[in-house]
């Protein structure tokens, strides 16, 4: 797996980098949050290990800049277990908060559940995208048909003349209805 760490602190960077290599990932090392969003966009890493505290552009700001342009999993290395900044990263979409000096089985561990529950996630998001779209699709094909009804066809009939629409101009149910939508009632 190709991992982007970002930390100001050259010791803790060197140290986390020989472990994920160890752990056998390819590593692309950060020194704050601006140059991890720019190898980000370079390089296309697999998942983030992002320090929170660090200069230009901290963790919790990458990580959201990161979320929204480049979704992966993400992981917030931290010294500090302050209140206010845990609640800060419940805000953003993240996948794992590890307090330092991390051990390499429990960075391990969280790489290991993070990518697999960002995978889960984004199967969830592609399928409310398809459930939302088949929705939509049925609303337009409902006012189609009721557009159809409204010159005397039956609901069979209306419907029937969609498909018969969609089939002949070899488009979808859904172009057909969005057509019909957009013509004039009369």
């Amino acid at each position: 797996m190709r991992i982007l760490i970002a930390d100001d602190e050259s010791i803790i960077r060197m140290g986390l980098k020989s472990i994920l290599q160890e752990l056998g990932h390819e590593v692309l090392a950060a020194t704050n949050g601006r140059e991890a969003l720019e190898m980000a966009r370079r390089h296309h890493p697999d998942l983030a290990i992002l320090d929170i505290k660090m200069p230009f552009t901290d963790g919790l700001q990458a990580a959201k800049t990161l979320a929204r342009t480049q979704p992966m999993p993400i992981l917030l290395l931290t010294a500090f277990s302050e209140q206010d900044l845990i609640d800060k990263a419940t805000d953003l979409p993240i996948h794992g908060y590890l307090i330092k000096p991390v051990k390499p089985e429990e960075l391990s561990a969280a790489i290991t559940v993070a990518h697999k529950r960002f995978l889960e996630s984004q199967a969830l998001k592609e399928e409310a995208d398809k459930l939302a779209d088949a929705l939509e699709t049925r609303k337009l094909l409902d006012k189609a048909k009721a557009r159809l009804m409204a010159t005397g066809l039956s609901e069979e009939e209306a419907y029937k003349t969609l498909q018969q629409q969609a089939r002949n101009g070899r488009i979808s149910l859904r172009a057909v209805a969005t057509a019909i939508l957009k013509q004039k009632p009369s």
